[in-house]
């Protein structure tokens, strides 16, 4: 039983590095303009179908998809941006119904293109299993948990130690006084959505790694997002990692030790009792806090 307990705590964890990775944009955006991008886990999965083209088309390894991916993902969620900035009046409101349709549309073109089908990659290197003591785990899951802690780290410094990512922080806690201190909201908002369209491309294209895809998948993919970034409080980039490893390692738990039925309400009620006891996330500003 403690065997199995490990195990599942182990996947757990590999599994939240993965969740990080594919809320990191929609922290990111959400940090630094109050936007909930419901359009976020079409962009990852648009970089994971380009993934799939890249390898069942051309015959390439999914990986060499990455650059294709910015490049396209990049461009959608610049567009993406350039209408959130259209709204005039209840901006967070209208942002959420706006972003929620171009994700509708995102679904919708990925199904006219790639139909319905499942996929997953062929690449035989992926799913060959890693031996760590009594752990075991595919070599693309664990591929997938060191990209997110390093994109996490990368991140991190970013907003702490460059120009542009100080601006982020900037306007995400005071826009106008950002302003006085000559610095342009719109190209930092534009910025971080390109940012989050980069973060996006990665984690897609791990997913197709590690995974199976299929149209549908987007949808959930934002809400382990959202969940995730309430879980670590706007601001906090080191909070998504240990947010969704929390995630990952009660889902695990729960699949293992109750039913695999119950996953989804497990990430449910920790968001409610977090929201409950912590209103601003488990890494909030104390400031904030009830």
């Amino acid at each position: 039983m403690f065997d199995l307990i490990l195990q599942a705590t182990y996947s757990g964890l590999l599994s939240g590095g993965s969740y990080a990775l594919i809320a990191l944009g929609l922290a990111l955006v959400f940090g630094t303009m109050r936007v909930i991008n419901l359009a976020h886990g079409e962009f990852v999965l648009l970089a994971a179908y380009i993934a799939y083209t890249v390898e069942s088309q051309m015959d390439w390894n999914p990986l060499l998809a990455l650059p294709i991916s910015v490049v396209v993902v990049c461009i959608t969620a610049a567009i993406v941006y350039l209408l959130v900035t259209r709204l005039d009046k209840n901006r967070e409101m209208n942002s959420l119904i706006l972003t929620f349709g171009l994700g509708v549309i995102l679904t919708n073109l990925v199904l006219f293109i790639w139909k319905a089908d499942i996929h997953s990659t062929s690449v035989g290197w992926f799913q060959e299993a890693v031996v760590l003591g009594p752990l075991y785990s595919m070599r693309s899951e664990l591929l997938f948990f060191i990209t997110s802690v390093v994109m996490v780290a990368i991140l991190w410094v970013w907003l702490d130690k460059s120009w542009y990512g100080r601006a982020v922080r900037a306007v995400s806690s005071n826009r106008d006084a950002a302003k006085l201190m000559g610095i342009n909201p719109h190209v930092t908002e534009l910025i971080s959505f390109l940012i989050a369209g980069i973060l996006a491309s990665f984690s897609g294209v791990a997913l197709y790694c590690a995974s199976v895809i299929q149209p549908a998948l987007g949808n959930a993919l934002t809400i382990k997002a959202f969940i995730i970034t309430i879980l670590a409080g706007i601001g906090s980039i080191p909070g998504v990692l240990i947010g969704a490893v929390l995630l990952g390692v009660s889902e695990a738990l729960t699949i293992t030790l109750l039913s695999s039925a119950l996953q989804e309400l497990t990430g449910m009620l920790l968001l409610l009792f977090v929201l409950l006891a912590l209103p601003n996330g488990l890494f909030g500003r104390a400031g904030r806090r009830g």
